[in-house]
């Protein structure tokens, strides 16, 4: 599993997060332990009161496992997960919550530990954590026989496809997948050497290179949108340098988007938006059945949930009502039979707990199975639409080319013409 861990505060953030249904199929809150409420808002903010007593700002540690996209990982691997890294990190016995996400047909999970030792009112201390949880994470990869990441594997290699948060929104707010915007910016940079290499190469995926205010090379994309170079192809700012010189013979970002009104055309502005709306509506039946998936599946749940805590405490009287009452439970108490149904009852509950666990693995399984079978057909929509982006941009740029070319040759005729005419006299 991949682990991703923060100390934070920020309780009611980090609970909203968690569960937030909207932006996730399916969210299950697993596991409380060490918390009076029996919410997760409620147990974050009991962390945050607590933490009041001290000097500690960053009260919580937050984790997230992510196993391989192919791997069937069951509930309990999640747990002794979070068992071994609690040990390793040193946070044994201190509160916890664990909550699963599911999305896309995957599973994932979130730990949060309160840092805050009630006995002694300090906060334990953390250090080199990001260290234990690679070396944590490379053991999981070797115990279950995945294949280890090429970070993980060498501990480097850092993938240039990872990005940041303002990269996400920024691109989502476009309605473009950030990864096709990382791959193009790659791209470029792999398959040039120079300033005008890669100028072509951006141009030839719909980005127009210019010189930023303050982060030197920028491009710019047709609907005047900004990316910083070195953060959206993977490489520091002094490596931008080394390859593409100064900035400084670029054009400004006003002036690239003042060309960019201007030689596209209105036509071509409504091709753009047409393509757009189509991918869209293309994508909206598959969207549609995916709510409606989603939906049917959390009915399933609910139902599965409240029938656990119904034969959970009908088996619990059951378990109870063994107990003799009055003078009977007094000689039982004497002969040693009250332990034995007390050590009988424990093992039988903790049979049943297993048993509700591994129905719930099993639906939660099925589940992901139906939505990765969605999945498939909605990547390939996708990857076509993608295409299509790829070969629209080319068509405008060669458009753009044709139009810049025609100027140039415009400006050069004006300019003949009036050396042919000779000085104008005055009279």
């Amino acid at each position: 599993m991949i682990l991703v861990g923060s100390q934070r505060s920020g309780a009611i953030a980090l609970a909203n997060h968690l569960m937030n249904e909207r932006d996730n199929d399916h969210v299950t809150l697993v596991e409380l332990r060490g918390f009076i409420a029996d919410d997760l808002h409620g147990a974050l903010k009991e962390a945050h009161a607590i933490s009041k007593a001290t000097k500690c700002t960053q009260y919580l540690f937050s984790l997230s496992l992510n196993p391989p996209a192919d791997q069937d990982v069951p509930e309990q691997a999640f747990h002794d997960a979070a068992d071994g890294i609690e040990n390793k990190l040193g946070l044994e016995s201190q509160p916890r919550a664990i909550v699963f996400h599911e999305k896309e047909g995957r599973r994932h999970a979130h730990v949060v530990w309160s840092r805050i030792n009630v006995e002694t009112m300090t906060a334990i201390n953390l250090p080199h954590y990001k260290t234990k949880l690679r070396d944590m994470a490379r053991g999981l990869f070797l115990d279950y026989g995945w294949n280890l990441p090429d970070g993980l594997a060498t501990y480097g290699n850092k993938n240039p496809l990872n990005f940041t948060l303002s990269e996400w929104q920024q691109a989502k707010r476009q309605k473009l997948d950030p990864r096709e915007i990382k791959q193009a910016f790659l791209k470029a940079w792999e398959n040039s050497d120079s300033l005008s290499g890669y100028r072509n190469a951006l141009e030839e995926r719909g980005y127009f290179l210019a010189r930023g205010d303050r982060r030197g090379f920028v491009a710019l994309d047709f609907d005047g949108n900004t990316y910083a170079v070195a953060k959206w192809s993977g490489v520091k700012a002094k490596d931008v340098k080394t390859k593409l010189g100064s900035p400084d013979n670029l054009p400004s970002v006003d002036t690239v988007k003042q060309s960019i009104r201007t030689r596209l055309s209105h036509h071509l502005r409504d091709f753009i938006a047409e393509t757009k709306q189509r991918h869209v509506s293309e994508l909206r039946p598959m969207l549609q059945d995916r709510d409606n998936l989603v939906q049917s599946q959390r009915i399933e749940r609910q139902r599965m949930k409240d029938g656990q805590a119904e034969r959970w405490l009908r088996e619990a009287k059951e378990r109870q009502e063994r107990f003799n009452t009055g003078l009977r439970g007094v000689v039982d108490r004497l002969t040693g039979k009250r332990r034995d149904i007390g050590t009988q009852n424990i093992q039988e509950a903790l049979a049943c707990h297993r048993r509700d666990q591994s129905q719930r693995d099993r639906m939660a399984l099925a589940h992901i199975k139906e939505r990765q079978i969605m999945m498939r057909d909605m990547n390939a929509l996708k990857a076509q639409q993608q295409r299509e982006r790829r070969a629209l941009a080319q068509d405008i740029r060669n458009h753009l080319r044709l139009v810049q070319g025609f100027q140039k040759r415009l400006e050069s005729t004006c300019q003949k013409r009036t050396r042919d005419r000779g000085p104008s006299l005055t009279p």
